[in-house]
């Protein structure tokens, strides 16, 4: 009788170390598709745009979430140079900007009237 509950305590212990084995990789994968776009807090005071430059991987998607706090700016429009963004800053409310950088290198981004008010993104 002893051998058996020590087989069957045995058999049992060693099937539920099995999954755990293969749970880390799996919680992993689903914790990565379901985190999502890197978030970017950023605003538009009467110093430009805070902060005014930003480190980004390429091939990561990023959310930038800009607000424009001031009337004191040409800033009220977003443009990211090489891409087809141009986003209005209405004053006060947040603003969401999908992008996904495809390449390494300086990315400048800035207002609509010629990037006078601008900043630069580091893509790594």
């Amino acid at each position: 009788m002893r051998t058996w509950a020590l087989a069957t305590c045995f058999l049992t212990l060693a099937a539920c170390t099995k999954p755990a084995e293969v749970l880390p990789t799996a919680t992993k994968a689903v914790s990565e598709a379901s985190r999502g776009p890197r978030l970017i807090t950023m605003q538009v005071t009467e110093d430009g745009f805070v902060p005014d430059s930003l480190k980004l991987r390429a091939n990561e998607p990023v959310k930038l979430l800009v607000t424009r706090t001031t009337d004191a700016t040409c800033a009220t429009e977003l443009v990211i140079d090489g891409t087809d963004i141009k986003v209005a800053l209405p004053l006060g409310k947040q603003v969401e900007v999908a992008w996904t950088p495809r390449k390494a290198g300086s990315v400048k981004f800035g207002c609509a009237m010629d990037m006078m008010v601008s900043g630069v993104l580091l893509v790594e």
